[in-house]
């Protein structure tokens, strides 16, 4: 089928789809064919984190070592059942149509068009100034790695266990760890980037030799980011089960606590990459261990509480 364009039906939904042959990950053979498989057999797990919710699309239409580009705007040649979401722009006073992966068919659409990576926001629409959950991204300045980032975010699950409100784990697929403490309720992102900013501070007065809560990047070395500054509503997070752009099609896969601390314990990176294969058997084996971060509804703590 290389080179050529053809229709298929995805739930009752017509599309075209091209060039199934076209390697998308040069070492690993990984084609777009591939690519689109995969979003196909995950989206039972995958499609509720997406669910009404903006996403910009990261495409690579020459595969993972070739140009990328962010695509914010909803593409005019969508097809019809891609549905939109309406929102302010905070670079002009336009709006943009932001594309929702609400559905299969729109899954494999996206994944036709190379979007490899999926990007969605803290909220969804229309409660675009609620976010349903507190994010950090906790990044490792070399030569730390995400074994680092696991005993940092420990130290974050101690705290979070304190307030009394449980926090969820995630790899990003790439080199560090994301941890989500899930809200669901009618909090603002004025509050929930308040609340992150202050827990890492808290750490990085704790553990100044090993966590930085500041952007700039001459103080990451051997240290670990935390990086508060998602919790805004023109930011946008990798999104659990994607696929990443690197050199293998690893995958932002959710890990149990346990698994960190075992990581941690013996020191092994590996333990938390996961790849297609890998993170296909997990969902067979575990479910969506993301799942309560939809559904679980807690109170934010107050700052205070953080002193």
């Amino acid at each position: 089928m290389s080179g050529r364009k053809i229709e298929i039906e995805v739930a009752g939904k017509k599309l075209f789809v091209s060039n199934l042959e076209k390697i998308l990950y040069p070492d690993t053979g990984f084609t777009k064919g591939d690519v689109i498989n995969y979003y196909v057999r995950i989206s039972k797990v995958l499609l509720p984190h997406l669910k009404n919710r903006p996403i910009t699309l990261k495409r690579y239409p020459d595969g993972v070592d070739g140009f990328f580009f962010y695509e914010r705007h909803c593409p005019s040649h969508r097809p019809a059942f891609v549905k939109t979401a309406r929102v302010e722009s905070h670079e002009s006073p336009d709006t943009i149509d932001y594309c929702m992966m609400n559905d299969l068919p729109a899954l494999v659409w996206a994944a036709n068009i190379a979007d490899i990576e999926l990007h969605t926001f803290l909220h969804k629409a229309p409660a675009v100034q609620r976010p349903n959950a507190v994010a950090f991204d906790l990044d490792p300045g070399a030569p730390a790695d995400i074994v680092l980032c696991c005993q940092v975010a420990l130290w974050m699950k101690k705290i979070f266990d304190a307030l009394g409100v449980k926090s969820f784990s995630k790899t990003s697929g790439s080199k560090g760890l994301q941890i989500f403490v899930p809200l669901n309720s009618s909090v603002t992102y004025e509050k929930t980037k308040a609340f992150a900013k202050a827990v890492a501070e808290k750490l990085e007065t704790k553990h100044p030799d090993k966590v930085v809560s500041r952007m700039q990047k001459a103080l990451r070395k051997g240290k670990v980011l935390i990086d508060w500054s998602q919790n805004d509503d023109h930011k946008t997070t990798v999104s659990v089960y994607s696929l990443r752009a690197k050199s293998h099609p690893t995958v932002s896969t959710p890990v149990k606590w346990s698994e960190v601390e075992a990581a941690l314990k013996k020191h092994d990176s590996k333990k938390l990459m996961f790849e297609v294969d890998d993170i296909l058997k997990r969902v067979k084996k575990y479910g969506d261990l993301f799942e309560p971060v939809l559904t679980l509804k807690q109170k934010l703590p107050a700052l205070k509480a953080l002193r």
